[in-house]
C-alpha cells in the first residue's frame, strides 16, 4: 500500500493516492517544513498538501529508496527533488517517512526532513 502511495503521487493521480488512505488518515508534515501541519482525510491531504506542493514546485518527486517494515509500521528512506517555481533553486534532500498501515490502508504518516534545506531552496533572492 505504501509503495502504491508513492506511485500514485509520482503520477499525479490524486484519486489513486486518496485510495491508499483510510477515511480518518492523519498526515503530518514536520515543523519547519513549508507545508508543516497535520492534514486529515484523504481529500484534505490531497487538496491542502499535495495541491500546494504542485503549486509551488516544478517536478516535485519523492524517491522511495529503502523500506523497513515492522508489523503495521513502515519506514521509508527517500529523497525529495524539485525546482522551486519562484526562486528557481533546485532541491535534493534526504527524508524519512513513517507510515502506519491498518486494514490495508494508510492511517498515519509522519515526515522527517532537513527543513532548512527545503526553506533555502524556496527562498527568493532579491539581488
Amino acid at each position: 500500500m505504501v509503495r502504491r502511495q508513492y506511485l500514485a503521487s509520482a503520477a499525479g493521480d490524486l484519486e489513486a493516492l486518496r485510495a491508499t488512505m483510510a477515511p480518518d488518515v492523519e498526515w503530518t508534515e514536520m515543523a519547519g517544513f513549508p507545508l508543516a501541519g497535520t492534514y486529515r482525510t484523504p481529500t484534505g491531504v490531497t487538496k491542502k498538501r499535495h495541491g500546494r506542493t504542485r503549486r509551488d514546485w516544478d517536478g516535485w518527486a519523492a524517491h522511495d529508496d529503502t523500506y523497513v517494515v515492522d508489523g503495521e509500521n513502515v519506514v521509508v528512506l527517500a529523497s525529495y527533488t524539485a525546482i522551486h517555481k519562484r526562486s528557481r533553486k533546485p532541491l535534493n534532500v534526504h527524508v524519512a517517512h513513517h507510515f502506519t498501515v491498518r486494514g490495508g490502508l494508510i492511517v498515519r504518516f509522519e515526515q522527517f526532513v532537513a527543513t532548512a534545506l527545503v526553506r533555502d531552496a524556496a527562498e527568493h533572492s532579491s539581488d
